[in-house]
């Protein structure tokens, strides 16, 4: 059995992501919002408060790998939440592309000769290695990586404030008399806010993995990941603000923090924030890895993606996904040059959007499973207003780079093509077959052969059984059962199994509504067996043994608070009624 993360592992691989934002997040602060810059990140600082709790409420209630696409799964179709997954894989493949290029320009700087495109393969290639070795010994590189950032910027801000002390106030005072960016405060913070809003990216790493983590973690890396982005960049827009003149953040956008370090406490600080940037952005690109090898996991076993990205390493690592990844990201990263504009188009509104849909799906959450236990609730307001924060910022991003929504659609729809395929591979697979059937007798083996593979092809799909475990549902409730498989999978073979207390039966009215609900679907099979027992995770696991049939293809209706165990318990069954 592979080790769970500690509570440090696990935040230094998603704070990594988080935390490095501190690099840029301050610089664009101040480019937008000016000397209201440290306002902006801390209304920032609001919104990711809100977003602990609807983090916390949803990933509480269904602890499983994969994030808003989890969510959505659990609680509409598999069609809405492959667009949720769709967001967060380009989401990812973005950071870890735009993460790895920033760290190799950072060394650019140190090194000169050092060649950006080469060294950013080169990095993206280490952390396929780490990752393929396996999430436990990666976390050890994050964690080294996460403490040596925190040490450096502790260092940065107590130079600064020995600087401030030290040269008054005059700096400061000047900025604050200068004329308020757009012309009004309003302006000012609704830009700054905006461009903000791309520091908190990463917290939605953690949900991901969250299989991986030991009991209780997930929620202490939302309040560590928390606490480092409230702290540190509305701290350090500040004493920026204290120590530069805004000219001289301008000029040094890039490499802001380098500067203020070289500024406050002379050229070693600055080589040490360098160093530490290097660090910390290639720490986010393995946060990428892990993220992205959590979701899609999840995806191909609920038969989205196939099976074959499930094979694994000695260490427990998925190699399929992971070096499909990498040659995604290598693909990104050639198309664009490692240019800095089109990577950022897709990670911005890729980012604010997965935002978006962990937000929707809470509201889901709270209406179609409302008796699910959870050990966080989030006020309805809280996710309003979540919500809300996220589409202002989305706008407001749109509005200031109109082209980051045409760059966004180029990676986006391709991608969603290919959700959208892999959903619909049984019609695509009879259109493929009335396509061979019009091909002339020339080749007629050949279409014979290529109609015998996929004839057995779509065969087997249908041959894959699920399972529902009913509680004596009515005849409602079972007719949306079917209605849910019937959309959402591809079948032709039901068991409806009920878990009976010894002595109990089955009533007559409820065996006439599966007599009806047979005639109704006459293209699905459906089996019914009792079993006497206690339902919960033996069981599952039991029947699951004996059937051959994965638990994540076994669903059950919403549990009710009695209900004696959490949902991460029962092995990944899914919720869908």
């Amino acid at each position: 059995m592979n080790r769970k993360l500690s509570e440090l592992e696990a935040t230094a691989i998603c704070g990594n992501d988080i935390s490095s934002s501190c690099l840029y997040v301050s610089a664009l602060a101040i480019v937008y919002a000016g000397q209201y810059a440290w306002l902006s990140l801390l209304m920032v600082a609001a919104v990711l408060w809100l977003f602990r709790n609807i983090y916390g409420e949803v990933v509480g209630a269904l602890p499983l790998n994969g994030g808003a696409y989890n969510v959505l799964l659990n609680t509409t179709s598999k069609n809405n939440a492959s667009v949720a997954a769709c967001l967060t894989i380009l989401s990812y493949m973005a950071t870890a592309v735009l993460s790895a290029s920033e760290a190799m320009h950072y060394l650019h700087h140190i090194v000169p000769q050092l060649p950006v495109i080469g060294a950013t393969i080169g990095l993206l290639g280490l952390f396929l290695v780490l990752t393929l070795i396996g999430i436990s010994e990666s976390a050890k590189a994050a964690v080294a990586i996460f403490l040596f950032h925190l040490f450096s910027l502790t260092l940065l801000v107590l130079a600064a404030l020995w600087y401030f002390a030290t040269n008054g106030l005059g700096v400061l005072q000047a900025n604050m008399s200068l004329p308020v960016q757009g012309g009004s405060i309003t302006t000012a913070l609704f830009f700054g806010f905006s461009a903000a809003m791309l520091g908190i990216s990463g917290f939605e790493s953690s949900a991901n993995f969250v299989e991986e983590q030991a009991q209780g973690v997930f929620s202490k890396t939302l309040r560590n990941m928390w606490v480092v982005v409230s702290v540190f960049n509305p701290l350090l827009a500040f004493l920026a603000l204290a120590a530069l003149s805004t000219g001289e953040v301008g000029a040094n956008k890039e490499t802001l923090l380098s500067h203020l370090g070289n500024k406050t406490g002379g050229t070693w600080l600055g080589a040490l924030i360098s160093i530490d940037a290097v660090a910390v952005l290639s720490g986010a690109v393995l946060t990428s890895f892990v993220g992205v090898s959590g979701l899609i996991k999840r995806m191909a076993l609920d038969r989205i993606y196939p099976q074959f990205f499930l094979l694994e390493t000695r260490h427990g690592s998925n190699y399929v996904i992971l070096t499909g990844f990498f040659l995604l990201c290598l693909s990104i990263l050639f198309l664009t040059g490692g240019q800095i504009g089109p990577l950022s188009g897709v990670y911005t509104i890729s980012f604010l959007l997965v935002m978006a849909y962990f937000a929707l799906g809470n509201f889901l959450l709270k209406s179609k499973r409302a008796k699910l236990p959870r050990p966080i609730y989030a006020s309805l307001p809280t996710v309003m207003v979540a919500f809300l924060a996220v589409v202002i910022a989305l706008y407001g991003n749109i509005k200031l780079h109109p082209e980051y929504l045409v760059v966004f659609l180029q990676y986006f729809i391709p991608a969603m093509l290919l959700i959208y395929a892999a959903l619909k591979r049984q019609v695509l697979m009879n259109y493929m077959l009335l396509i061979l059937r019009s091909f002339s007798d020339s080749i007629r083996t050949v279409v014979l052969r290529s109609r015998t593979a996929i004839r057995q092809r779509i065969q087997k799909l249908h041959n894959q059984e699920f399972v529902f475990f009913t509680k004596g549902h009515d005849l409602a409730t079972l007719n949306r059962v079917m209605m849910y498989v019937q959309e959402n999978e591809v079948t032709n073979k039901l068991k409806i199994v009920a878990i009976l207390k010894e002595g109990q039966t089955i009533e007559q009215g409820f065996l006439d509504d599966l007599a009806v609900l047979d005639r109704a679907y006459p293209e699905i099979c459906i089996e019914f067996i009792t079993r006497v027992g206690t339902f919960g995770p033996d069981i599952i696991t039991t029947l699951s043994q004996e059937w051959h049939i994965p638990k994540n293809f076994m669903f059950i209706s919403s549990p009710g608070d009695r209900f004696p165990y959490k949902i991460s318990e029962l092995g990944g069954v899914r919720l869908i009624i």
